[in-house]
């Protein structure tokens, strides 16, 4: 099969960024926050928007172009509980990430506000981080069971 090697390491490989980069995020802006000094969250959430765009957002668009290659030439019906799953639980972590991606760009401003003015993170700022913490928790959870169903799909049990 002509091509599904390739195809099927840049789906592998662009998983693990998608995800190597979602979890290296959510750490440092998480691990930031919490330390709450200004400047370092001003700084974090400018990098983490950056890897957002230039990470993410890539492999994001790749996993669905190279996994609906797959499938196609592989003949798999679109059914097979697995993929079903797999395709749900994909839209399920994109709809989270969606959102993510707007609050990260005001986290990130009321952040570099903050530190431009000498004062704490705003109430809106907490508010926010909340749901940017939230969303990320059903979005992580969505990509581990993906995964999951991705090693364990010819299992006799799967």
């Amino acid at each position: 099969m002509e091509g599904y090697p390739l195809v099927s390491w840049i789906h592998v490989v662009s998983s693990t960024v998608l995800f190597g980069t979602g979890v290296g995020s959510a750490f440092y802006l998480l691990v930031s926050t919490m330390q709450r000094d200004v400047a370092v969250v001003a700084a974090v959430s400018r990098q983490v928007v950056w890897a957002d765009w230039l990470f993410t957002t890539t492999t994001a668009v790749l996993q669905p172009l190279t996994g609906a290659w797959m499938v196609l030439r592989l003949g798999l019906p679109w059914s097979t509980p697995w993929l079903a799953w797999s395709i749900g639980l994909y839209v399920l972590a994109i709809a989270c990430w969606l959102p993510v991606v707007g609050i990260q760009l005001r986290l990130r401003d009321l952040a570099g506000g903050a530190a431009a003015t000498g004062s704490t993170l705003p109430p809106a700022y907490w508010r926010l981080f909340g749901w940017w913490v939230g969303l990320g928790f059903v979005a992580f959870f969505a990509f581990l069971m993906i995964f999951w169903l991705m090693v364990t799909k010819n299992l006799p049990w799967a």
